[in-house]
C-alpha cells in the first residue's frame, strides 16, 4: 500500500469521525429539545420544571459549567433557575442605567452579551459587585442571551464558564433556540393562567347572580357572597363591604376579621370618622396602601 492510499485512508477516518460528532450533536440537540417540549406539555403552568430542564439541556450541551435562568419584569432581572452554583436561584439584578454588567447591558439593548474574558471588560474594573461576582466563582467566558417576545425583555439565560473559552456560532444559536423554548413556556403559562382566572370569574359571577335569584329582598346574604368572591379573586385574606348613604358608612359585610374590630368599623362608620371609607365619600374611586406602617392615615389595627 503506497503512502499516498495511507494518506486517504487517514483522510476517510477523520471525515467520518467528524461526521459520527455531527450527527451525535445533531441526535443530542434533538433530544433535548423533544425533552424540554415533553415537560412543557407535561406541566402547563408550571414553569419551575421547564426552566431546571432548559438550564441543564443548554448548559450541558453548549459546554458550560454553571449559570442561570432570570425573568425580567422591567426593573429587575430575578433568577428563577441555577445550574452549578443553587443559590443563583434566589439571586436578582437591578440594573443600573450607567452599569456595563452583561444583565444592564442586556437591559439597554436587543442583543446578547459575550464576553470572551470576564476581567478584560470595563464592569470588572468599575464595579465591585460584578468584580466580586465573577472571582467568587471563577468565571472568565460568560454568554447572556436574552429572553424576548416582539420587542418585549421577558428574561435572559446566563452561561459562565471558568476558563477563557469563547462559545462558537454554534453555541449560541443552541443557546438562543433553548431561550426561545423558554419563551414559549412562559406564553404558555400566561395564557393558562388568563384562561383560568376568567373562568373563576365567570363562575364567581354566577354564583352570586344564583344567590340573588335565591335571596330576593334579601341582601345580607348577596353582600356576603361578593365580599368572598371578591376577595378570594384578589387574592385578599379580610375584607369589608359598605354601604354609604350621605356622611354616614355601615358594614354590610365583613369577612376573616374579629368581632371587636368589626364593631369598631361600625361605630366609625355610623360616626362619619372612618378615614378611609371618607376619602371614598368625597369622591376618591381607588386606594391603595402597600404598607398601612407606613401611611400617616390612622387605620385601626387588628387584633
Amino acid at each position: 500500500m503506497t503512502a499516498s492510499s495511507d494518506d486517504e485512508i487517514a483522510e476517510l477516518r477523520r471525515a467520518n469521525a467528524e461526521l459520527r460528532q455531527r450527527l451525535d450533536e445533531a441526535l443530542a440537540r434533538e433530544a433535548a429539545t423533544a425533552e424540554v417540549l415533553g415537560i412543557i406539555n407535561s406541566s402547563p403552568g408550571d414553569l419551575v420544571p421547564v426552566f431546571d430542564a432548559i438550564l441543564e439541556k443548554a448548559h450541558s450541551l453548549c459546554g458550560a459549567a454553571m449559570g442561570g435562568l432570570a425573568i425580567y419584569d422591567g426593573e429587575e432581572f430575578r433568577f428563577v433557575a441555577a445550574h452549578g452554583v443553587q443559590d443563583w436561584a434566589a439571586y436578582s439584578v437591578r440594573p443600573r442605567p450607567d452599569g456595563n454588567g452583561p444583565l444592564e447591558q442586556l437591559a439597554r439593548s436587543e442583543r446578547l452579551v459575550h464576553f470572551h474574558d470576564a476581567r478584560a471588560v470595563d464592569a470588572y474594573h468599575e464595579q465591585p459587585g460584578f468584580k466580586s461576582l465573577m472571582d467568587r466563582r471563577g468565571v472568565r467566558t460568560l454568554l447572556v442571551v436574552p429572553l424576548r417576545k416582539d420587542s418585549a425583555l421577558l428574561g435572559a439565560i446566563t452561561a459562565f464558564r471558568q476558563e477563557v473559552r469563547p462559545f462558537t456560532d454554534k453555541q449560541i444559536a443552541l443557546l438562543q433556540n433553548f431561550a426561545a423554548q423558554a419563551v414559549i413556556a412562559m406564553e404558555n403559562a400566561r395564557l393558562i393562567t388568563e384562561t383560568r382566572e376568567a373562568l373563576e370569574q365567570q363562575t364567581a359571577t354566577a354564583e352570586v347572580l344564583q344567590v340573588i335569584n335565591s335571596s330576593p329582598g334579601g341582601l345580607a346574604p348577596v353582600f356576603e357572597a361578593m365580599l368572598e368572591k371578591a376577595t378570594r379573586l384578589c387574592g385578599g385574606v379580610t375584607g369589608v363591604l359598605w354601604t354609604i348613604n350621605g356622611e354616614r358608612s355601615h358594614v354590610a359585610a365583613a369577612l376573616g376579621l374579629p368581632a371587636e374590630f368589626i364593631a369598631l368599623l361600625r361605630e366609625r362608620g355610623e360616626s362619619g370618622t372612618n378615614p378611609v371609607v371618607n376619602r371614598v365619600i368625597h369622591g376618591e374611586r381607588l386606594i391603595e396602601f402597600p404598607d398601612t406602617g407606613e401611611t400617616n392615615t390612622s387605620i385601626p389595627a387588628i387584633r
